[in-house]
């Protein structure tokens, strides 16, 4: 807690260090530069209160606090220094705002004597950032720094969470100020209305075919257990929203897959003929929604819509009930609410069931990997805890089609598309929870835009474990370019190192995988080494989906 009392002078940058410590911050992840060294010092003097993560790219030390946030449901950290740095973290911000995940990012700023002559890295970072965060500030007065500091973490966790981005100017960090440090804003989360669960439960008596779909943020163990009692209790299938695959349990007879990119078309369709859609969390965004086309906007199709920002409901698709509230909330309420006594559509639910394991049945696939068998196969002897991350591309539709989390493991991934997320996820998700096993699932192309980052679990002592699909290529761009122009290969071929070669340099563990039975292995090896490692798994470039091969694509282009 803040202690109120505090008023000796103090300069900027330890006012900073403590407002983070007064604000719950635990790691802060970062690239320094000069343009914030008085903060450098400030936490310096509170090293026993919070870790410097130090960084290799400003994208990576985001990507890492974001991680942390998805985890904890509190705002990570990350601090990077002005014009370029501030640049390079734009991505993070992005996945961040994308994503609903709380963030704060400090950022240095030029000298405010300095301002509007193009100076040596300036940046107006309130027009910079504006688009992309909820709230973007810049302090000027060390003696503002406990309010604005206060006020963003509240910012960041506040309706929908997002990011948050603070400029810094350099000489306020030097100067003096007693001003009491403000902590984390005591607030009642908002319940629902006394009259929503009444009403969702009635339109739910009515209903032959419904249709949970889960998404959001900060969930908490107690909230996602009281969502489960709810819906299962009253035998409703469950689908989660893009790359939210850890808040429901897979192997559940009552998990319907994910709404999201590469979405199977058997979800889609069961989508489509259900009568009442429960959206949970999610916005029903584009992905969800299938490019906007699976729900009628004007709402044909009831949606009882629950989510924390009142925005949001209705943004798009016109909700027949709207419930604003916290979403852990939300379901304590809903799993204290009587059961429907005899649900009509067991049938229904058994029927969407049916076709998500039809979905994850392993087809044959030519060669000697058959990457669905192999990642099965490493399912089963996964912990119990495991925490996964997920680059973009293609390679991420085969752990999400062919494998089921559990109740206690995580999913992380950017539901922007970001490529370059996976790596620094892991390792912000191993610092966060040294104790949990990380597996990291990214694509040649994603590993080498961020990789560089393993030098940071090895300075950090944390292990993730990497699993590089390799295939030599941008593999969802080929798969388009295959669609749109058939045979014209542009751009997307690639040369990769030797990536067990490549973590072997640091002192790592490498593993390459090239045949079905020697995955779990590599995996076993791997994790028994306590280093960080890769799993570098040789994949087939014919087969750019788990669905078609190239040739594949090139037919269907030319028929059509």
């Amino acid at each position: 807690m803040a202690d109120a009392a505090r008023t000796e002078g103090r300069t900027g940058g330890q006012l900073l260090a403590d407002a983070l410590v007064a604000n719950g911050a635990t790691h802060v992840f970062a690239v320094p530069g000069e343009s914030y060294l008085d903060l450098l010092d400030g936490l310096y003097a509170k090293r026993n209160r919070i870790e410097l993560v130090t960084c290799r790219f400003e994208a990576g030390a985001v990507h890492m606090a974001e991680a942390q946030g998805k985890l904890t449901g509190r705002p990570g950290v990350a601090v990077v220094t002005r014009g370029p740095g501030a640049c390079h973290a734009a991505i993070g911000v992005h996945v961040a705002q994308q994503d609903s995940t709380p963030l704060v990012l400090l950022v240095g700023q030029i000298p405010m004597s300095e301002t509007d002559r193009e100076s040596f890295q300036e940046v107006d970072y309130r027009r910079f950032f504006s688009p992309i965060a909820k709230w973007v500030t810049q302090i000027d007065e060390a003696s503002r720094i406990p309010e604005l500091m206060a006020h963003a973490f509240d910012v960041a966790v506040s309706g929908r969470p997002g990011p948050v981005v603070v400029a810094l100017s350099e000489e306020m960090q030097k100067h003096l100020a007693a001003v009491p440090d403000i902590g984390p804003q005591p607030l009642l989360p908002p319940h629902p209305a006394p009259d929503a669960l009444p009403r969702l439960m009635a339109m739910l008596e009515r209903a032959e075919k419904p249709l949970a779909i889960l998404g959001g943020t900060r969930w908490t163990a107690e909230g996602r257990a009281a969502i489960r009692d709810f819906l299962v209790g009253n035998d409703i299938p469950v689908a989660v929203s893009f790359r939210r695959q850890g808040l429901f349990d897979g192997t559940s007879p009552h998990y319907a897959g994910d709404l999201g990119v590469g979405a199977d078309a058997g979800l889609v369709a069961k989508a489509k003929e259900s009568d009442l859609i429960l959206a949970i969390g999610t916005r029903l965004g584009e992905p969800v929604s299938q490019g906007y086309t699976l729900f009628d906007m004007a709402g044909s199709k009831p949606i009882v819509h629950v989510h924390p920002e009142q925005s949001e409901i209705g943004r798009v698709h016109r909700a027949a009930l709207g419930i604003v509230s916290d979403l852990n909330a939300f379901a304590q309420a809903a799993a204290a609410t009587p059961r429907i006594a005899k649900p009509r559509w067991a049938g229904w639910r058994a029927s969407v069931r049916a076709a998500r394991e039809a979905q994850a049945k392993a087809p044959e696939y030519e060669g000697p990997l058959n990457l669905a068998v192999a990642l099965q196969q490493l399912e089963k002897v996964l912990p119990a805890d495991t925490i996964f991350t997920s680059d973009a591309g293609n390679f991420a539709t085969w752990p999400t089609r062919f494998m089921h989390l559990t109740d206690k493991q995580e999913f992380l991934g950017p539901t922007n598309g970001a490529m370059g997320y996976g790596v620094p996820a892991a390792i912000g998700a191993a610092v966060t929870h040294p104790d949990r096993c990380v597996v990291c699932f990214v694509g040649d192309g994603g590993a080498l835009m961020t990789g560089q980052e393993i030098a940071t679990a090895f300075h950090h002592g944390v292990a993730p474990i990497i699993m590089v699909f390799n295939n030599g290529m941008y593999g969802t761009i080929r798969m388009y370019q295959e669609r749109t122009y058939p045979g014209r290969v542009s751009g997307t071929a690639l040369t990769n190192p030797d990536f067990a070669r490549f973590i072997e340099s640091f002192g790592g563990h490498g593993e390459v995988v090239e045949r079905t039975d020697e995955l779990v292995p590599a995996f076993q090896r791997a994790r028994a080494s306590g280093k960080p490692a890769i799993i570098e798994v040789r994949t087939n470039p014919e087969q750019v989906t788990n669905r078609a091969t190239i040739a594949q694509l090139r037919a269907q282009a030319q028929k059509g």
